[in-house]
């Protein structure tokens, strides 16, 4: 199980290795989201509910049988892409082949991104069955929480809730950065307040050890955490989420890394045209394995 810039090692194409690199370096969660091949249009696993019972015994005593309990899930691949193309003449008038076909292939994998990194969080397959359900749809009792009955300021002790709310240690809290601002100066004064550098030489904050990830805009440009979300009567607010990613809690599942084909020049037209395709799932493994903070109000 590995990560996409992981994954792309794997296969060193220099095409799909520059697309990778951008789909990650522009999302936290696909960052850090490490990822199992399947074969087939979907997984099924078991979700571990119940533990069987077990009971300290006397010498000549037997137990008492006690089976666990395991829910069947499946999760359904989905399908996102999308191609980029230049027109030959462009290309003769610009910088070389090369360059110019990037920077069009760049845009077009950064919108492949944002457009994954909103159905992570925002997908609902009840109004659109071609994406995945995201944490929104999938967080329900004690996984989700407000941070008031009508919104709230961001307290220390709300996101101390939160992490404990995860199984484990979360690998990431997913945040915007209006509320990155808000927790950063809140922990300033206190030892959980940390920084580091990420593989793509950034300097990111930790709390708790815990890196920060930052989750900006959609392909529309629209925030995807942005200080929308209606709390009681506040339409202002925003979520704080944290994950734990591994392959007992929560990974994803693919036929294989983010694909991009040279397809050449049209017949059609004169244009070259690059295909980006993903074929991507979720599959949230433990009850535990994610917790969300709504509600929480932006800082002043």
């Amino acid at each position: 199980m590995l990560t996409q810039v992981e994954w792309s090692k794997t296969n060193p194409n220099p095409l799909q290795s520059g697309i990778v690199e951008i789909f990650a370096r522009e999302s936290a969660v696909i960052e850090h989201l490490p990822f199992v091949n399947i074969v087939g249009g979907a997984y099924v696993y078991n979700r571990e509910e119940t533990l069987p019972g077990v009971a300290f015994r006397n010498v000549n005593e037997g137990y008492v049988e006690s089976t666990g309990v395991l829910n069947q899930q499946v999760e359904s691949l989905k399908i996102l892409g999308g191609d980029s193309s230049i027109d030959v003449a462009q290309v003769k008038m610009g910088l070389g082949d090369s360059s110019s076909r990037a920077i069009y292939d760049s845009l077009k994998a950064k919108s492949l991104s944002a457009t994954w990194t909103k159905a992570f969080f925002d997908g609902d397959v009840s109004t659109n069955p071609k994406e995945f359900d995201g944490l929104n749809r999938r967080l329900i009792g004690n996984q989700s929480f407000n941070a008031g009955t009508n919104g709230g300021a961001l307290t220390l002790s709300m996101l101390d809730d939160l992490i404990d709310r995860v199984v484990g240690t979360p690998t990431l809290l997913l945040m915007n950065k209006g509320v990155r601002r808000k927790l950063t100066d809140l922990a300033r004064s206190t030892p959980n307040l940390q920084w580091a550098v990420d593989d793509f030489g950034r300097t990111i904050a930790l709390y708790a050890g815990i890196p920060l990830g930052i989750v900006e805009d959609d392909a529309s440009g629209t925030p995807i955490l942005g200080f929308d979300e209606t709390v009681g009567s506040s339409d202002v607010t925003s979520s704080i989420y944290a994950v734990r990613f591994d392959p007992s809690t929560f990974h994803g599942i693919q036929v294989g890394p983010i694909e991009a084909r040279d397809i050449g020049e049209l017949e059609s037209r004169p244009a070259f045209v690059t295909r980006i395709e993903w074929i991507a799932g979720l599959a949230l493994r433990h009850g535990r394995a994610a917790a969300r903070l709504a509600g929480v109000l932006a800082p002043a």
